[in-house]
């Protein structure tokens, strides 16, 4: 079995466990995540057309600033999460096609363990964020999917573009 495949948040009994960072090297680590927020046509006419404005206000804005306020919770939202120093977060939001919103999350630390949960955290909290403002507009806007598109530092690097 690929130690891809092992439970690492289970103790030797197979109870919850967090763990041990203690005895890894501190490097320097980032991660990029990505989460695409579907709208039906009509109206991501109407957002492009008002600028990301709707209103409850600037959407952009507003879902960078909770992706950022998200990132740094992360581990008061996932278990066994560690608390993470954030050196660095910046979020890239685009239209990909004519109804498709791009949201990246790229997260940087140095630190003793990855900021994969921290990048997936802050995409996937801006496109609730853009749901939550968009929701008047329609309720068949699609989340997703979240995914980790890149890592460094650590045991394994990947890149997938």
């Amino acid at each position: 079995m690929s130690d891809a495949r092992v439970p690492t948040h289970l103790d030797a009994d197979g109870h919850p466990a967090m763990v041990d960072v203690g005895d890894k090297q501190v490097t320097a680590r980032d991660a990029r995540a990505r989460c695409d927020v579907a709208f039906p046509p009509d109206v991501a006419a109407r957002l492009q057309a008002d600028a990301m404005r709707s209103a409850k206000g600037g959407i952009v804005d507003t879902a960078i600033i909770a992706g950022t306020m998200a990132v740094k919770r992360t581990s008061d939202l996932i278990p066994f999460c560690h608390p993470l120093p954030i050196d660095g977060c910046r979020f890239a939001i685009d239209w990909v096609d004519a109804t498709t919103l791009r949201i990246e999350c790229q997260v940087r630390t140095t630190h003793r363990t990855g900021v994969e949960m921290e990048a997936l955290t802050g995409a996937t909290v801006a496109a609730l964020t853009i749901y939550d403002m968009c929701k008047a507009m329609s309720q068949a806007i699609v989340i997703g999917p979240a995914q980790v598109m890149e890592k460094h530092g650590g045991r394994h690097d990947f890149d997938l573009a």
